[in-house]
């Protein structure tokens, strides 16, 4: 049966295959946007104009409903998450069956610069989505957590019952935060709420601030490639297709699992060595990267390594992109984007 679906965050990097996931599954997309200037807003009107909103119609104050694709499945509407007025208006407007919040004021480095725009859009934001939850009786939310949360643990596998009190960036605190705020709503208000903890997630498309983006684009122009920490850092890069997977799973179908609230890791669970992770794009590109060794970032953590147990048990979640595919196919649809040789 087709449902209606909110996607925040709907002109960002998860949240557009997200978005193009549930329309191709006959689903109906409602996609909010504040359409921040943190990157490259071309972009983010780039992946809207995929899913056939016009970009001169995205950028205004309304709603832009596409007539192209996907016809009046995909609704869009320029929208800070903070805003008290218009998302309770958008309920109103529309019924609402799900919600997927992935909208969040992103990076780690960049909370130590700008703290307010994280209580903005990922504290404010976030109970503004969950007051609409309540409110307009929705079914179920998912929603973005991180795999930051962890901080610089060094048990791993990461797994969702350990004691995560210890962020090392305002970025991790809020999305801790996010979790016991949805833990309250779900046990005070009965709907079902699941927080998903993503780990490194790269691919076509993807946010020109995560590792993937600023290596191919320093290689291919010949710019060094600064080396956090001198290369002693290993991540689960989780490739785009998977974590998609793993959402739309977690909206659709019904958990083993009976609790109103949960928890998930989703990732790759194969770290990989960020010299291998290097390696791998040179190899892609055909060409070798100019390495400047540097000493760890404030906020950043050693290593992340998820557990996904869990997620498989409860909805069969399956990755299985290897790092050199993914690769791959960033540096494919990063060469036609960017119309580079």
């Amino acid at each position: 049966m087709s449902k209606t679906i909110l996607v925040t965050g709907a002109a960002g990097f998860i949240g557009f295959h997200v978005s193009k996931a549930l329309l191709e599954k006959g689903h109906k997309v409602i996609g909010i946007d504040n359409i921040n200037d943190y990157y490259d807003v071309n972009l983010k009107l780039a992946r809207l104009e995929a899913l056939g909103i016009d970009k001169s119609e995205a950028i205004q104050e309304l709603n832009s409903t596409s007539s192209s694709t996907y016809g009046d499945r995909m609704i869009f509407v320029k929208m800070n998450l903070e805003d008290r007025i218009a998302l309770p208006k958008l309920f109103e407007t529309h019924t609402i069956d799900l919600v997927c919040n992935l909208a969040a004021q992103a990076g780690v480095r960049y909370s130590l610069e700008n703290p307010e725009a994280y209580a903005d859009s990922n504290l404010t934001g976030f109970l503004n989505i969950l007051e609409c939850c309540r409110n307009y009786k929705v079914q179920k939310l998912v929603y973005a957590s991180s795999s930051s949360v962890y901080g610089n643990s060094d048990a791993v596998p990461f797994e969702e019952t350990a004691n995560v009190d210890h962020p090392i960036s305002l970025y991790a605190a809020t999305k801790k935060a996010n979790e016991l705020m949805a833990h309250a709503y779900s046990h005070l208000y009965g709907f079902e709420s699941i927080g998903l903890r993503f780990f490194t997630v790269y691919g076509p498309w993807g946010r020109p601030d995560m590792a993937m983006f600023l290596f191919t684009e320093a290689i291919l122009n010949e710019q060094p490639v600064k080396v956090f920490n001198n290369g002693d850092l290993s991540r689960d890069f989780t490739y785009i297709d998977d974590i998609v997977s793993g959402v739309v799973k977690t909206l659709l179908d019904t958990s083993t699992n009976a609790s109103p609230y949960k928890l998930y890791n989703i990732g790759n669970s194969q770290p990989v060595q960020l010299l291998e992770y290097i390696e791998a794009i040179e190899e892609a590109l055909g060409k070798k990267a100019i390495k400047e060794m540097m000493p760890m970032q404030p906020g950043d953590v050693k290593q992340t390594y998820a557990n996904v147990n869990l997620l498989k048990n409860d909805f069969n979640y399956q990755p299985d992109t290897e790092v050199a595919e993914g690769i791959a196919a960033f540096v494919k649809w990063y060469r036609g984007f960017y119309k580079k040789e």
